[in-house]
């Protein structure tokens, strides 16, 4: 049994709370939506699963359904007892933490290979997955929660309005779609956009062997300047001889290349021993 908005806002009221516009926070309360999301999510039974921002545990309800085990983030102290008592008897591991500063190989120390699920606040939502792609290899997949601008930009192809930053990082470790959407009326309180769901499924190697550092400093450096061609924001960085090795046309714009052509560039500018 999951939340509807009645049950939520009482949950709320006897707990004299409201949603925390500080947190970002924006409560599902449609059982059909979070259901949903666990079913795209594709877990069960001996599918381990990290859940971000649980919040009052409407969505945590919906995976524990699934028969997944589930560990339950959630920031906001007022919530955590709540959040315990709503998941009691329920195969729920509840965790008072901020995700952007766990120690990720502790809490995921129990199991080699973990979904994250998550409903996240659009402020923290980019940058998050980014560095879990980048640094906790134990999370082996995504399906995540997001205002609608965030999720185009997470999974952009190049050459797209939307390509930037953010879609070459999760190029690199991953590939990522968008597999549905969500409109503003399951929420509590009710955002102004769309929400995304988008999936994010680690590849087994990254996309290019080049060093990464080097590729996103490069990749970084041009988007910062992304209406200069890249002769002119990459100058200091990469040479004509660089650019031709590389195959790549030194009047291109960086929404052009594809993180494949950002590893040769990054190659050819620092080549591996």
């Amino acid at each position: 049994m999951t939340h509807t908005r009645t049950q939520l806002n009482e949950l709320l009221a006897a707990h004299d709370l409201g949603p925390s516009r500080a947190l970002g926070q924006n409560f599902v309360v449609d059982p059909n939506t979070v259901r949903r999301i666990a079913r795209l999510a594709a877990v069960g039974p001996d599918v381990p699963v990290v859940e971000i921002g649980a919040g009052l545990g409407s969505l945590t309800l919906a995976l524990a359904e699934t028969g997944a085990p589930v560990t339950a983030v959630e920031i906001d102290r007022h919530l955590v007892p709540i959040l315990t008592e709503v998941v009691d008897g329920l195969d729920v591991t509840v965790v008072h933490g901020d995700a952007m500063r766990l120690d990720w190989a502790e809490l995921l120390a129990g199991h080699p290979s973990w979904v994250l699920v998550a409903n996240l606040p659009y402020n923290v939502a980019t940058p998050l997955v980014l560095d879990l792609l980048a640094d906790v290899p134990a999370i082996s997949r995504m399906l995540v929660m997001v205002q609608m601008e965030a999720g185009e930009r997470l999974v952009a192809e190049p050459g797209s309005a939307a390509y930037g930053i953010p879609s070459v990082k999760v190029a690199l470790w991953a590939t990522g779609r968008l597999v549905g959407k969500i409109g503003p009326d399951v929420f509590v309180p009710r955002p102004r956009v769309d929400s995304a769901l988008v999936e994010i499924v680690r590849r087994e190697q990254p996309a290019t062997d080049a060093d990464p550092d080097e590729l996103v400093s490069l990749m970084e450096r041009a988007f910062n300047q992304r209406r200069k061609m890249l002769r002119r924001s990459l100058a200091e960085r990469v040479t004509p001889e660089q650019f031709e090795a590389a195959g790549i046309d030194p009047q291109d714009r960086p929404e052009r290349l594809s993180v494949q052509d950002w590893g040769r560039l990054a190659d050819a500018v620092h080549p591996r021993p």
